[in-house]
């Protein structure tokens, strides 16, 4: 029997190029947001794959991109710290796009790390099989990689060969967490989350880049009071100006529900009971910019 193995794997890309996506196909469960908007996640997200010979810890992270906000600045500041610490590194780079500067940018950045890269060309079920191809060599061309792995999160496509390709440069040790655990992440982390993943949802331009979410309270049923037997969520959506306020609350405050409304499904599934979700919207002038309000939404 071969030894087990264990360690982290940290998955870098440019924004929007399928890290979440692939990491939730690995694990087999929803641990990180998605959505079409770039730059989606803003924390090392880690998932965690059990299996009888290893255990790899994925950490999704952040797209690397030229920074134009004191946020971005320490988001990739994030990316930077993670890929030192790990024992394997994903490169994501999405087949129906071309390797465009940003790509180049990241390998170079990627030369100067100590782990192993695995360069993973995702989303190839959305291009012809030539394309593909030429994808292939395209990558080949950017770095000395460990090795290269075309595959589809949605279609299940070598899915499960880059688990292999990932395992095997793990180092040989027991596993880090208990057996069944999917992330560490905290569940109001994982609950801010999706209600910031159904905010995202059908906004457009900065909008996006301008929403954070934090959880004010979680409160618990009293056993006693048979009027509250659902779990009470309070949340703020957080927005950088009092237009962009208005445009999460729509006319009548119909957008506001909508977005209660999946993200109370989201986070019913995730934790298996029923919840009341109270979201009000507030204005923190140019978050983004502010060390100050950074710091307090969690930056």
């Amino acid at each position: 029997m071969s030894e087990h193995r264990s360690g982290f794997a940290a998955f870098v890309g440019r924004p929007n190029a399928g890290k979440s996506t692939l990491m939730n196909a690995l694990v087999g469960e929803k641990v990180a947001i998605m959505s079409s908007r770039p730059q989606t996640t803003r924390r090392a997200i880690r998932g965690i794959v059990n299996r009888d010979d290893a255990q790899l810890c994925i950490v999704d992270t952040p797209g690397l991109h030229r920074p134009r906000t004191l946020l971005g600045e320490r988001l990739n500041d994030l990316v930077r710290e993670t890929l030192a610490e790990v024992d394997v590194i994903g490169f994501c780079l999405p087949a129906d796009e071309k390797v465009g500067p940003g790509d180049k940018w990241i390998a170079r950045e990627l030369a100067e790390t100590r782990a192993p890269v695995v360069a993973i060309v995702t989303k190839v079920d959305k291009v012809p099989r030539e394309r593909v191809a030429e994808h292939l060599l395209d990558v080949s061309q950017l770095g000395d990689w460990a090795e290269i792995v075309p595959v589809s999160s949605v279609k299940d496509i070598q899915v499960d060969v880059l688990l292999d390709v990932l395992a095997a440069r793990l180092p040989v040790g027991p596993p880090l967490y208990p057996e069944g655990h999917l992330t560490d992440e905290p569940e109001d982390v994982r609950v801010a989350e999706l209600i910031r993943e159904a905010a995202l949802e059908g906004v457009r331009d900065e909008l996006p880049h301008s929403i954070a979410v934090v959880i004010e309270e979680m409160v618990e049923p009293d056993s006693e009071d048979a009027h509250r037997p659902v779990l009470e969520i309070r949340a703020h959506v957080f927005v950088e100006r009092d237009s962009q306020k208005g445009i999460i609350i729509g006319k009548g405050g119909s957008r506001l529900k909508e977005v209660g409304a999946t993200a109370r499904a989201g986070i019913e599934h995730l934790l298996g009971r029923k919840v009341y979700l109270d979201l009000h919207v507030k204005v923190a002038k140019d978050w983004q910019r502010d060390p100050k309000q950074l710091g307090r939404l969690g930056f």
